[in-house]
């Protein structure tokens, strides 16, 4: 730890902040059709769109229309994608001749990139074709985020409407997220990153000749692609000499612009912004972390601003920030002290002029302690999964603040869209606790709380639980799930806690020492991903349906202020309550112990 890094983590908090208001003001104008300007330049790409698809963009859908009209686009889409898989090895763009993936990898792959997941077992420039990765992904990179934001725009209408049985319509919404914010968006992010030496090309893969031949241990795989133990249980290997070096290229700057804004996060290449071709530079690394949060945050003004209430918004802006902060220091706290272990070997735990200091296994030393940790905070805040580091190699007690945050259901920013919607289900949840506890009815934003209201909300906050602790207790009894597992005891379990956590809250990031291109892996991770989104979704806009249905109540004094820092402390409280209460004994099992005995030995 530095003063460097201390002043980097600012200035980044800052930057973000100070961008809610302009972006989130603009995105507020586009949903309620304010947007002048952006429809003269792009009004005729939604227009064309709207005729090519045969979409009324008059028509005011019900929240279960609007419902049906999000799971059928996710239906075709995540067809598609699988499709494009299975048969890239005979399309076109494919100058590597890579085959097509395995049913179970696709069926995976296709169901985490349509529910903004991203989650990757596979080696992107080792097993997709440019095809597949622009065709295939990167658009559904586009179109889940936008599908996320459409949700949260048709619940603000719940609140804003009164008595009516519309929401908006999903095509409209869809269209309109991603015409005129994230295209613009992640056209003006690709150049700059282009300028800054991220590849954008068709050329085939270069391949450069080393000065040195380097021999090396190769490990061997068995006839199930996993790799062989002796009897010992110790890797069997076989000595190879590397005497080239393949440097894979390809249309990546577009894919990884849209991966960060989106809150996507799959990498093109397989060590994701760790590679030096998707992060090559400080203002690279400083754009690319800061769009991971910059809608997300944005959005709890656009929220707001459509509301008419602008208190409202950055309220919850504020409960997401006053987590965010804490934890980001925490974790850069535990990753700066190092290891001991390391340390009684000899290694330097002090940050010098000549010495980065800290536990640096698993980071890049031109990012350092510090921007690893605000790389790992950001992604897992969001739904974005994306790294510059190894979380699998961060110290135990600041590797479990990221899976934490994972678990919390990804609302501290979140995903676009959904992080707020999760949000303000953790809001109603409070409404409703506090207006049990002064014996009124339960009011937000002048619509009241009732039993339906708190089942929807209910279910949107426990069932992604359900599958993290249900899919790890699986995952640890079966031989499929324990197969994966390169490190035994409880960092073995860590990492299937992780896979799960990830997989059902739509991140994707990982505890990378779990290897989880497996078809039980595959298919159980991809079912959790599918129920995680749509399960919440779905309620959510239940919601929305309820809300513009039910009457405006006005405030009156009794009415608990939802804009006010008690609000936004209770807020707090019941998110975190929540999380702790659904997750300590399984991070006990896990980080908890791993933190103990590290520190414990001798």
């Amino acid at each position: 730890m530095n003063a460097s890094g201390w002043l980097q983590l600012t200035i980044y908090v800052v930057v973000l902040l100070l961008l809610v208001k302009p972006l989130g003001a603009y995105m507020a104008a586009v949903y309620e059709g304010r947007a002048t300007l952006a429809q003269r330049v792009g009004g005729w790409l939604e227009r064309l769109i709207y005729r090519g698809a045969g979409v009324d963009p008059h028509e005011d859908m019900s929240w279960m229309r609007y419902a049906i009209a999000m799971l059928w686009f996710q239906v075709v889409g995540c067809l598609a994608v699988y499709a494009i898989q299975r048969l890239q090895q005979w399309l076109p763009l494919n100058p590597q001749a890579m085959a097509a993936v395995t049913p179970d990898s696709a069926f995976n792959t296709a169901t985490s990139f349509i529910t903004n997941t991203n989650w990757q077992g596979y080696g992107g420039e080792s097993t997709m074709s440019y095809l597949t990765q622009m065709l295939a992904l990167a658009v559904q990179n586009f179109v889940s985020a936008a599908t996320g934001m459409a949700v949260l725009v048709a619940l603000i209408r719940g609140f804003v409407r009164k008595e009516v049985g519309g929401i908006g319509s999903f095509w409209v919404d869809l269209v309109r997220s991603t015409v005129y914010i994230l295209l613009p968006l992640a056209i003006i992010l690709s150049l700059v990153l282009v300028s800054q030496g991220v590849p954008q090309t068709f050329d085939k893969y270069a391949t450069a000749t080393l000065v040195q031949p380097v021999t090396y241990d190769n490990p061997k795989n068995g006839p199930d692609g996993q790799p062989l133990k002796d009897d010992k249980g110790n890797p069997v290997t076989e000595k190879a000499t590397a005497t080239e070096q393949t440097i894979p290229l390809g249309p990546a700057a577009s894919q990884i612009a849209i991966k960060q804004l989106g809150t996507n996060g799959g990498g093109f290449y397989n060590v994701n912004s760790a590679h030096p071709f998707e992060d090559p530079t400080p203002l690279a690394n400083f754009l690319e972390v800061l769009s991971i949060l910059l809608i997300g945050a944005a959005l709890c003004y656009t929220f707001g601003k459509m509301i008419g209430d602008t208190r409202q918004g950055w309220a919850l802006l504020a409960a997401m920030t006053l987590v965010f902060v804490p934890l980001l220091v925490a974790v850069y706290i535990g990753e700066g002290t190092g290891n001991p272990v390391l340390t009684k070997l000899g290694a330097d735990p002090v940050a010098t002029a000549t010495n980065i200091g800290g536990n640096m296994e698993g980071k890049e030393v031109r990012f350092g302690v510090a921007n690893s940790a605000l790389w790992a905070v950001a992604t897992t805040s969001a739904s974005n999964g994306s790294v510059n580091s190894m979380h699998d190699s961060f110290m135990p007690l600041s590797g479990m603040i990221p899976m934490w945050l994972l678990q919390l259901g990804e609302v501290i920013y979140g995903g676009v869209g959904s992080g707020l919607y999760g949000m303000i289900m953790f809001a109603v949840i409070a409404v409703f606790v506090a207006g049990l506890m002064i014996g009124r009815t339960p009011e937000y934003l002048g619509k009241k709380i009732g039993a339906f209201e708190v089942k929807m909300a209910s279910i949107a906050i426990l069932l992604p639980p359900l599958f993290v602790l249900g899919g790890t207790a699986i995952a640890v009894m079966v031989d499929a799930g324990k197969a994966g597992v390169a490190n035994p005891a409880e960092h073995g379990f860590s990492e299937i806690l992780y896979a799960f956590s990830s997989a059902s809250n739509n991140n994707g990031s990982a505890f990378a020492g779990l290897s989880a291109n497996t078809p039980f892996y595959n298919t159980a991770l991809g079912i959790c991903m599918l129920f995680a989104r749509y399960w919440l979704a779905i309620p959510v806009l239940a919601l929305a349906g309820a809300f513009a249905a039910a009457k405006l109540v006005p405030a009156s004094a009794g009415t608990l202020p939802t804009h006010t820092p008690l609000f936004v402390f209770v807020l707090i409280g019941t998110v975190i309550t929540v999380g702790a209460l659904t997750f300590v004994p399984a991070l006990a099992l896990g980080p908890v112990v791993e933190h103990l005995l590290l520190f414990s030995a001798p």
